[in-house]
């Protein structure tokens, strides 16, 4: 499928995809993909449903094995000669909308979410003995080796190797949602990307990706200069939150005081919330019993890291003058706001709509302040 010199790849099948046939393809109606760095990523095809005319038996659309829920379903574009992978998932939904007289004719809608899906399916009552939290996300990832996943894990500031004789990790809980819950004591995300290469995907188990080549900048209010079509902005400074109290040592039984950092993750800003003393916000630590000084330092710690996204960017982008798709988990430059809003941003949340003839997307951007930390954006 081609437009606006966008050519979009559809592969559909039980383990190993395979383009969809010509006369199906020619019945999507839409694409939507939505990529975000909490939870899973999702997926909407919607197709035109013709019916046969010679019997009214079923609409032609389900005769197609590829549309089969519990299928993967791989999205792939390309602007030019650069190839990207927009989507490995799987479809779990069907919606038939049947035609009206006078209204719109009959679609099927297929939903769905990226392959972490498939380890969300199975509760496990599993021991972890003498492995630290990294270490556990390794092993769970690798498991799931049939789905393409190659994991990318890095090792929290706080790493602690517990002792079997101390104390033995256990998940009570799905791979997924015991990915998600060690990530969360280190304000880390767990998410999927899909590709690079079709057929594979990345599993990321680690801080929010702020370091890197920033993505090619959106452009607002600049005139012809400008891609984004519609943007707003938001401050929240009395949102970031700082941790303080103090905890029993369970392995020297001292009472240790417990104090939060401004973060621990890259500035993206000049102006950090938590120097405003007028809108700090302090929490009393309220950690579980039984921890260690650095178990109880890193719980606060995380906290305050998730707190400092205070400034969020939410727009519209023209991803025909933008010229590539915009992706998520990752860096952005933002340039035409003022020096205030101006800079680089994580880019947090990405919603592709696809239809013939055009390309959008809706983005959400974050960031700790105001203040850009370069002098310059470049396009």
């Amino acid at each position: 499928m081609s437009l606006i010199g966008l050519h979009l790849t559809l592969l559909m099948g039980p383990t190993v995809p395979l383009p969809v046939p010509e006369p199906a393809l020619e019945m999507l109606d839409s694409v939507e993909v939505t990529h975000s760095d909490e939870g899973r990523s999702g997926f909407q095809l919607v197709f035109k449903a013709v019916r046969n005319r010679k019997d009214f038996i079923d609409y032609l659309i389900f005769a197609n094995p590829q549309f089969k829920a519990g299928n993967r379903v791989i999205i792939a574009c390309a602007f030019g000669a650069i190839p990207l992978v927009l989507m490995d998932g799987i479809i779990t939904n069907h919606q038939l909308k049947p035609a009206t007289p006078g209204g719109d004719p009959a679609s099927l809608t297929l939903q769905g979410e990226d392959v972490s899906i498939m380890m969300d399916l199975q509760e496990k009552n599993t021991e972890h003995p003498a492995q630290p939290d990294n270490v556990i996300a390794m092993k769970i990832i690798i498991t799931y080796a049939q789905y393409g996943l190659i994991p990318l894990v890095i090792p929290p500031l706080t790493l602690e190797v517990p002792l079997p004789t101390d104390r033995v990790p256990v998940q009570r809980a799905t791979d997924l949602a015991y990915l998600q819950d060690m990530a969360q004591r280190h304000a880390y995300t767990f998410f999927v990307i899909p590709g690079p290469v079709i057929g594979t995907n990345t599993a990321y188990w680690g801080p929010p990706i702020r370091v890197g080549i920033p993505q090619r900048a959106l452009t607002v209010d600049m005139g012809p200069d400008s891609n984004v079509d519609s943007l707003q902005i938001e401050r929240t400074p009395a949102e970031a939150t700082t941790v303080q109290g103090s905890v029993q040592d369970r392995t020297t039984n001292q009472r240790v005081p417990i104090l939060s950092f401004l973060t621990t993750r890259p500035p993206l800003a000049i102006n950090n919330p938590l120097l405003d003393r007028a809108l700090t916000r302090t929490e009393t630590f309220g950690g579980t019993s039984g921890q260690t000084a650095q178990q109880a330092m890193g719980q606060a710690q995380a906290r305050t890291d998730a707190s400092m996204d205070t400034v969020k960017v939410e727009g519209v982008l023209n991803t025909a003058k933008y010229g590539l798709p915009l992706m998520a988990r990752g860096l952005v430059g933002l340039r035409g706001a003022g020096f205030s809003y101006d800079g680089f941003y994580y880019v947090k949340k990405v919603t592709h709509t696809i239809k013939m003839g055009d390309y959008t997307q809706k983005f959400t951007l974050v960031r700790e302040g105001t203040g850009s930390t370069v002098p310059l954006v470049i396009p």
